[in-house]
């Protein structure tokens, strides 16, 4: 980073530093000794940073905001005081913008903006507060006792209530628990199931049986990456009555693999040398749920997987009703199935998650939570996400940071 500030030369680089300002209670005061020496080590390494962003629990008073700025060498309009928030990380861009941050960053890069741009997070931390809705979300996964094993997932949920105006409880469930007929009661309670990635067989079943039970009760389902893996498994074992279904991953002497490696990957053996990682296309069926969606007929979705839906079973999947509403045009492989007469069942092999933002949530989750209202509180008359920013996934063939639009939910 400095030899690139070097290269590229002055105003067109700023060094933000954020550190942290510990409150000492003995002595019932802020101490900024560990940012004089954060700042230190930097200077040894040629890095002068240009903004303070002080991390503290406590108001940063005038005089030591002058004392950062004396010993630290910036000025004392560059040392931002950020408090810890207490309802949601969300709160954090009004309060920096409050301490000048954003108008110091333009000055400081010499950009030209608006002098009022619109602001869209007081809106987003609103709807956080004061959410006009409620619905209740299972995530159904084998690393649940991680806190933040699925934080991308729960985030994009969490942008999803934001768009539906809603407010959402996700009751994480232990898969194996879901392995006994007892344990789908925790099903019971539930507006929506989403069944996120991972790998191994541990708790399959369990994230099959929670596959079955969104189906044949109607209960709004998304799977991702794997989600959807189980989701077409549970559908051959269960609908086209093929004993034995699985995929490969778990069971290589299955006697249908629905689920299995792709040919040019069998060959592969280191497991992270995989040929499915990065942004992939996905061309988009018409009048399908996920273009609906979408509202586009093309898309990129991130990926990190191996295994694939076997394209030998396609066609009798989709004569039973699974259909197949996303390919990626150049190997031919399927990306998105979603369910005929079902209130919302849609599985995905990629990672939207990874393309979802609090001012414009992923399409396919915006969708996913507008549906669950709809089961939760159906005279509503079909939920319709309304989301305070404009941006989402990036459409196949555009150019640059340019995305679609994300589509309002059904």
């Amino acid at each position: 980073m400095r030899q690139f500030a070097l290269e590229v030369g002055p105003r067109e680089v700023l060094f933000i530093h954020v550190t942290l300002v510990p409150y000492l209670s003995a002595a019932g005061e802020l101490k900024t000794k560990p940012t004089q020496q954060s700042v230190a080590k930097l200077r040894e390494i040629g890095i002068q940073p240009h903004i303070l962003v002080c991390r503290c629990d406590h108001p940063l008073m005038p005089e030591l905001r002058e004392k950062l700025s004396l010993f630290c060498n910036v000025p004392v309009k560059a040392v931002i005081e950020e408090r810890n928030v207490e309802s949601s990380i969300y709160e954090l861009p009004l309060m920096l913008q409050k301490e000048g941050m954003d108008d110091l960053v333009v000055e400081m890069l010499e950009l030209k903006a608006p002098p009022n741009p619109k602001n869209i997070w007081a809106e987003i931390l609103r709807r956080i507060r004061s959410p006009r809705h409620e619905v209740t979300i299972g995530v159904v996964g084998k690393y649940i006792e991680l806190q933040d094993a699925y934080k991308s997932v729960y985030e994009s949920i969490t942008h999803a209530g934001i768009a539906n105006n809603a407010k959402v409880n996700i009751v994480r469930i232990d898969a194996e628990t879901l392995e006994t007929k007892s344990g789908l009661a925790a099903l019971r309670s539930l507006d929506g199931i989403l069944v996120p990635g991972g790998f191994g067989e541990r708790g399959i079943e369990g994230k099959i049986a929670a596959a079955r039970y969104a189906r044949e009760h109607g209960v709004p389902y998304y799977g991702l990456c794997l989600g959807l893996q189980v989701a077409v498994v549970e559908f051959a074992r269960n609908v086209l009555r093929l004993r034995g279904a699985n995929s490969t991953e778990f069971d290589q002497q299955t006697p249908h693999p629905v689920i299995n490696i792709m040919e040019e990957q069998k060959k592969v053996i280191d497991k992270g040398a995989t040929m499915r990682l990065g942004s992939y296309e996905c061309q988009l069926v018409p009048g399908t749920r996920a273009q609906r969606a979408y509202k586009t007929g093309s898309v990129r979705e991130r990926h990190r997987h191996r295994y694939e839906v076997n394209n030998d079973y396609v066609g009798r999947l989709q004569e039973a009703g699974l259909i197949v509403s996303g390919r990626n045009p150049r190997r031919n492989l399927v990306e998105i199935v979603e369910l005929k007469n079902h209130p919302w069942f849609v599985a995905v092999q990629f990672h939207p998650e990874f393309q979802s933002k609090p001012s414009s949530a992923h399409p396919l989750f915006a969708a996913f939570v507008a549906a669950a209202l709809q089961r939760r509180h159906p005279k509503r008359g079909g939920a319709k996400a309304a989301k305070p920013g404009r941006r989402g996934p990036r459409a196949a063939g555009q150019r640059g940071g340019t995305r679609t639009k994300a589509g309002k939910g059904r």
